[in-house]
């Protein structure tokens, strides 16, 4: 695949973290799993901030979805302030329908009712993260955000995305770079 002019690299299936200084409030301190990225822009899911004004099972009862067999109780998480009536759910990729994005070989997305019946009823993913909206990068906007000391990028492991401490997230994605968000600088040029 060939690569962005500016950071030399497409970032799908890669973590963003925010960087101190974000200066979008909706986006400070959060860690972003990029679903896509390309030469029309990315797109991607905000992985550590829970919606407070509805469950999964109020979402169900609102879309006439019974449950069956939930496993674990999910959050509805702030995917991003773009469509943010649009659900979207990211998922370990051993549940694969038609309209699944596979990102990578460990996690896919899929934005159908039919992946909140199958959760509902016990036969969805294995691990999953429930989004409401997503974050959205025109062309070139994410490499722009990049050279402004927006972002950095880590490759994501499970437990970081999937996990259930939306809390320390941000600190355990810059944990895994070797970095100690104390030593930050909200300042480009600066450590």
């Amino acid at each position: 695949m060939e690569g962005t002019e500016d950071t030399g690299r497409y970032l799908a299936g890669q973590l963003l973290i925010a960087m101190p200084g974000m200066q979008d409030p909706r986006f400070a301190r959060s860690v972003i799993y990029i679903c896509a990225h390309n030469a029309e822009g990315a797109m991607g899911l905000v992985i550590n901030q829970a919606l407070d004004s509805l469950t999964f099972p109020d979402l169900l009862e609102q879309l006439g979805i019974e449950t069956k067999g939930v496993r674990d109780p999910i959050n509805v998480h702030f995917g991003g302030p773009v469509e943010s009536g649009r659900g979207f759910v990211l998922h370990s990729a051993d549940y694969v329908k038609e309209a699944t994005l596979i990102v990578d070989d460990n996690i896919a997305l899929t934005a159908t009712v039919d992946i909140l019946k199958a959760i509902a009823g016990g036969s969805g993913p294995t691990r999953s993260l429930l989004a409401l909206g997503y974050a959205g990068w025109s062309p070139g906007q994410l490499d722009e955000e990049f050279k402004a000391n927006g972002w950095l990028s880590v490759a994501p492991d499970n437990e970081l995305v999937f996990g259930p401490k939306l809390e320390t997230k941000w600190d355990q994605a810059l944990a895994k770079m070797g970095i100690d968000p104390r030593m930050l600088s909200g300042d480009a040029g600066h450590a």
